[in-house]
């Protein structure tokens, strides 16, 4: 408005000074603009809104995105941290259950027998609690557990032995002649 009034008083001004005539102020009270001016103007404002609206919304879903983002990664340190934790007392408690079993005369291989087994039959009835549950667990006797133990100790065992023989026949370089190895006699093996 103030605008138009400045450039009507000019307008007018010189149109009357040659009739004597000095315009010292023009007000304008109300602009009435054609209806496609109007609808024009709207559509401007609407979408310099829409605008603005879009770069909150942008800026928003950016900050979730974000967020969650970093729940997911403290959640996965604490969920490491607790799987860590529990992995160190079960250890613990097996270490516990191997000496009050080996006081009570049970040696180390049959209490680690007896664990294996014990924890075999957790399992079972921690997957038959659950009536949901879609976990199999195969072979499903406790001589499977037995079996698994037994075949853990031969691996042992035979890395051990395997580990003795590779000490024993190691290639020996003579001071002499670098290229020539003397091989050992070969061990004895104890089965």
């Amino acid at each position: 408005k103030d605008d138009i009034a400045i450039a009507v008083k000019r307008e007018l001004n010189e149109a009357m000074t040659t009739y004597g005539y000095t315009i010292i102020n023009t007000l304008v009270t109300d602009i009435d603009p054609d209806i496609q001016v109007k609808n024009a103007m709207n559509r401007i404002n609407a979408a310099d809104r829409e605008k603005t609206v879009a770069e909150f919304e942008a800026e928003a879903s950016r900050i979730r995105i974000v967020a969650k983002a970093q729940a997911e990664a403290e959640s996965k340190k604490l969920q490491g941290q607790g799987i860590a934790d529990q992995r160190r007392e079960i250890a613990r408690g097996l270490v516990e259950s191997v000496d009050v079993l080996n006081k009570v005369g049970i040696n180390s291989q049959e209490a680690s027998a007896l664990i294996v087994v014990t924890q075999h039959y957790d399992t079972l009835q921690a997957i038959g609690a659950d009536t949901n549950s879609n976990l199999i667990l195969l072979p499903n006797s406790p001589q499977a557990g037995s079996d698994m133990l037994n075949n853990m100790v031969a691996s042992f065992s035979a890395s051990n032995q395997v580990g003795e023989m590779m000490k024993k026949t190691k290639r020996i370089k003579t001071a002499a002649h670098p290229t020539d190895y003397v091989e050992p006699e070969e061990p004895e093996t104890e089965v």
